[in-house]
Order: C-alpha cells, then sequence, then structure tokens
C-alpha cells in the first residue's frame, strides 16, 4: 500500500511540475505577444499619420 502510495504521489508531483512549466511557457508567450501589439499599434500609428499627412499635402 505504502509503495502504491508513493507511486501516486510521484506521478501527482511530476504533473504539477509539468503544469507548473506549461504557465511558465503561456506567461511568456503572453508577454510576447504584448509586445507585438504594441509595436504594430505603433506601425499602425505611424501610417496614419503619414496617410494624413500625405492628404493635406495633396489638398494644399
Amino acid at each position: 500500500m505504502k509503495e502504491q502510495l508513493e507511486a501516486r504521489m510521484n506521478e501527482l508531483k511530476a504533473e504539477l511540475e509539468s503544469g507548473r512549466q506549461m504557465i511558465q511557457e503561456l506567461d511568456e508567450k503572453r508577454t510576447n505577444l504584448g509586445y507585438t501589439l504594441t509595436r504594430i499599434s505603433g506601425a499602425i500609428q505611424v501610417l496614419e499619420e503619414l496617410v494624413a499627412g500625405e492628404a493635406e499635402s495633396v489638398q494644399a
């Protein structure tokens, strides 16, 4: 009986570690995605300003 309990405990410890690693990987991916979205947003803003500037120079 003790061997079964120890075996199950070891299985659960392995699952716990695996879950912790998955959370860490997901956190890193979320952070990287946030940076990517910020860069994309900035690029869109720059392009919108360039388009607006072109429209103003055409009207002038």
